[in-house]
């Protein structure tokens, strides 16, 4: 099961806490810059690792700047498309929501994250959206775009409200009703109203260090979306010519060799690899580790090469490198 670090505590949390359950992924980014570029490919990762568990997932962007023109970019790196944030509505009953934005261990898109203990608050801003939080049972609200989730714990009543629709309730048998647009259904539950069930997770994407304030060159979006993530993702990455070159020397030798292997008797994918795989990208979206494994099996010996090219296209379902790209060309 997927777990990943929520910066504002320094704990891990299931990605997906209810079996089945949506998980929505929302990506706070605004302008057209690798670091922007970066958060969208964090989240884009975290989707294919929850789809690939069996999760159904919900993907969002929220921001304010050049939303076109990133959306466009994203979509140039193989990064699926995302939702408008401020078409969130009153949501679709998550189980979990991850905000995925900039930031380091001290900061999340450029606003402090704060940490008190005995069920203080912890907080995080990025690009006009807040989320907030805390333990104890005390109040958890969020705030992202126009929307706005606020709740309470302990049987207290809890809130949504989004877009101008306010849905009121209570647990324990209290009243419960739900408005959205002009319709209201009253009603009473014993259950703990979705909003307070929800769980909530900031996931802080390190910057990128480029050496210039241009938009990123797209002339080769495998090798940049390869080295984009060549780094755990809460660490700095230094995106020169040196680092693109690299990147586009790697993927060239694996997708040549990929399409070698493809020649050869399909194998499967052997138990002890897959389960190195998983566990690697379940571990905080360790996918540096996950190349370290391709590199392993690439050389691995007496492993025959259909099962090396059945595992290199198992991975790539999360990695999205097309590294069967060169299947059937002419060498």
């Amino acid at each position: 099961m997927l777990r990943i670090i929520d910066v504002r505590t320094g704990e891990p949390v299931e990605a997906a806490p209810a079996r089945r359950g949506l998980t929505r992924v929302q990506a706070h980014a605004s302008g057209l810059d690798a670091t922007a570029l970066r958060v969208l490919l964090v989240s884009d990762l975290l989707v294919r690792a929850l789809e690939l568990g069996g999760t159904p997932v919900w993907s969002l962007l929220t921001g304010a700047r050049q939303q076109a023109e990133l959306r466009a970019a994203a979509g140039a790196l193989g990064i699926r498309p995302f939702e408008h944030g401020t078409d969130l509505g009153s949501g679709l009953g998550e189980a979990q929501v991850l905000h995925v934005m900039a930031g380091g261990a001290e900061t999340a898109g450029g606003a402090p994250v704060s940490e008190e203990t005995g069920g203080g608050p912890v907080s995080g801003t990025a690009g006009g959206a807040q989320v907030s939080g805390t333990a104890g049972g005390t109040p958890a609200s969020e705030t992202a775009g126009r929307a706005q989730v606020s709740g309470t714990a302990g049987g207290t009543p809890a809130s949504e409200t989004a877009g101008g629709a306010q849905v009121p309730g209570a647990a324990g048998g209290a009243p419960a009703s739900e408005t959205a647009g002009r319709a209201q259904v009253p009603g009473t539950t014993e259950v703990t109203p979705a909003s307070e069930a929800t769980g909530r997770a900031v996931v802080a994407v390190a910057p990128v260090d480029s050496p210039t304030a241009a938009a990123p060159d797209l002339s080769d979006p495998g090798a940049l979306r390869l080295a984009l993530f060549s780094q755990p993702r809460d660490l700095p990455v230094r995106l020169d010519g040196e680092a693109l070159d690299e990147a586009r020397r790697t993927l060239a030798h694996w997708r040549g060799a990929v399409a070698d292997w493809a020649r050869r008797p399909s194998r499967p994918v052997p138990d002890e690899v897959r389960v190195e795989l998983r566990t690697a990208w379940e571990d905080d979206l360790n996918v540096p580790e996950v190349l370290r494994v391709l590199h392993r099996v690439e050389t691995w010996p007496d492993l025959p090469d259909g099962a090396r090219f059945e595992t290199y296209a198992y991975a790539d379902r999360l990695l999205g490198l097309e590294l069967t790209r060169d299947i059937g060309s002419l060498a």
